[in-house]
């Protein structure tokens, strides 16, 4: 299981989200993932932790917990969808066949 994490701001590192979360557990792994054209926070995060029991005790203490001045948004990360799934084009259209 991985944490997402939203609402992050702009400044903060793989450090200072490894130290809120390690007040919870172990941290395995930290991710923030970056804008590839200004190579920006993208403003969310996933950390993995040692257990799933550690990752729902810091998802119930972290979830609308102020930080950073802002309102930290912390639950369970989804499978990452198909961006493809929908069938269409990069306008949108779709193609039928008769």
């Amino acid at each position: 299981m991985s944490i997402y994490i939203g609402n992050l701001s702009y400044q903060v590192n793989e450090e200072d989200v490894s130290a809120v979360f390690a007040e919870y557990g172990t941290v395995k792994r930290v991710q923030l993932p970056t804008d590839r054209e200004t190579g920006r926070m993208r403003g969310f995060g996933f950390v993995e932790m040692s257990t799933d029991a550690e990752e729902q005790t810091a998802i119930d203490a972290l979830d609308g917990a102020e930080w950073m001045d802002r309102s930290l948004k912390v639950n369970k990360a989804k499978p990452r969808e198909n961006r493809n799934s929908g069938g269409g084009d990069r306008r949108g259209n779709f193609s039928r066949s008769y």
